[in-house]
């Protein structure tokens, strides 16, 4: 079953686990009671730098939190799309799926990155580590997801394919060199 599955993928779907229902449930204590949602483990953080640091009213608090928890579903939902595109084979292995996990990486990793800033700022080791790992996990995925492409189909596959069709190959004729024009002399 595992034979067509590319690593990028496997990797994808591993961090799907975590960031999928960890984040959606954060974005959700997020929702129902923005401040108080904002000042939990998490999150806190920037909410301590919110606070301190900018030193927002309580409506821009709730904003800023709002604004957190929409990220952070923005993430989960482009997560959730990388895996149905991922349920269908040929998408699978043409690497279609690609570019929802990118996406998801992208934002996850700008979340991630500012939350590590924020926590390094007001002094909150725990949460500098939470949102390290968080990090490197997301730049880990990226980096394989861009040195991995999709895999191709040799060359003889897609002349027997081509046979089997009943298509006629021809011996394409070579292009000129820097599209050189063809004179009489030069024939």
């Amino acid at each position: 079953m595992l034979n067509n599955w590319r690593i990028g993928s496997i990797n994808g779907v591993v961090l799907a686990a975590y960031f999928i229902p960890a984040w959606t449930l954060i974005a959700f204590n997020i929702m129902v009671a923005p401040v108080h949602g904002l000042y939990e483990r998490p999150s806190v953080a920037v909410a301590l730098f919110i606070s301190d640091q900018l030193q927002m009213s309580g409506m821009s608090t709730v904003r800023a939190a709002w604004l957190l928890a929409l990220g952070r579903l923005t993430v989960v939902a482009f997560l959730a799309i990388f895996l149905a595109l991922l349920s269908i084979p040929r998408v699978r292995k043409a690497g279609g799926s690609d570019e929802a996990l990118g996406i998801a990486l992208f934002i996850g990793s700008l979340i991630s990155f500012a939350s590590m800033v924020m926590a390094s700022k007001v002094g909150e080791m725990a949460a500098l580590r939470v949102h390290a790992t968080e990090l490197m996990l997301l730049l880990g995925a990226a980096i394989v997801l861009v040195i991995e492409r999709p895999a191709r189909q040799p060359v003889e596959a897609k002349i027997l394919e081509a046979k089997i069709r009943g298509a006629k190959i021809r011996e394409a004729k070579a292009p000129l060199a820097f599209e050189q024009p063809e004179l009489l002399h030069n024939r």
